[in-house]
């Protein structure tokens, strides 16, 4: 998927849900799926038992986290839909493995820097890495050094970031996608896009043609959808927007 494709449908990673059933389940609306998200080393592990543990979050704690990676990927080998891998990371020794298998397979590595659990971004990972761009940029690099297509997670109205400018930093240190969760700003997706060359994906409230229109309007090459990713009246009226504006 490239900036010259026709508008596409992501499917947006849902920690404990987004797993290869739950996007071969999806397939005949999405062009791409992005499993997980996963985390990949100690911290991240560890914050993600506290919040399964005191909150009753599900999250996927497998034994080996990239053998996981590798094995969700290649459970979709046969698919006819495109994957990629959201992973959780403060070190870069697992998220390169990562990378590698991702890069292997064809699937994009996305960095997650948006999930704003208190746990997770106490582990130095999620949407504490939007305040610390030089660590975020250092796992964009990382996994872009492995061979993989390396998208980022990243999300708007967080004090003090200035995320068009965030953009073009991931730009250079390799990142091929920007996702962007816009909250309520949903302008700042025409900000990035004056920032960021790569894929661009629009996400938040998209459920249909308004949504769609409003984002392509701004920019995006693409938009995802997150929570309804398992109702198919919602993925429905997305894609039918998309294939219109593809015409």
């Amino acid at each position: 998927m490239s900036g010259r494709d026709p508008p596409a449908l992501v499917l947006a990673s849902l920690s404990g849900e987004a797993d290869a059933e739950w996007a071969r389940a999806a397939s005949e609306y999405a062009d791409r799926a992005v499993l997980g998200g996963i985390a990949l080393d100690d911290a991240t592990r560890e914050a993600a038992r506290e919040m399964a543990r005191d909150r009753e979050r599900t999250e996927f704690l497998p034994d080996d986290p990239v053998a996981f990676v590798a094995d969700q990927l290649d459970a979709l080998a046969d698919a006819p839909i495109e994957t990629g891998f959201n992973v959780r990371a403060t070190t870069l020794a697992p998220l390169r493995e990562a990378a590698r298998v991702c890069a292997e397979r064809d699937a994009w590595l996305e960095v997650n820097a948006h999930c704003r659990q208190g746990e997770m971004c106490a582990a130095g990972a999620g949407e504490s890495l939007l305040a610390r761009p030089d660590a975020l940029c250092e796992q964009v690099a990382a996994a872009a050094g492995e061979g993989a297509t390396v998208s980022v997670k990243v999300r708007a109205e967080v004090d003090g970031v200035d995320l068009p400018a965030l953009a073009g930093r991931l730009d250079a240190a390799g990142a091929s996608v920007l996702h962007v969760d816009a909250m309520d700003s949903e302008a700042v997706v025409e900000a990035c896009r004056d920032a960021f060359p790569g894929v661009l994906v629009a996400n938040n409230g998209v459920r249909g043609r308004e949504s769609v229109d409003e984002y392509l309007g701004y920019g995006a090459d693409a938009v995802s959808v997150g929570r309804p990713s398992d109702n198919p009246r919602v993925l429905r009226r997305v894609r039918d927007a998309l294939d219109e504006r593809g015409e």
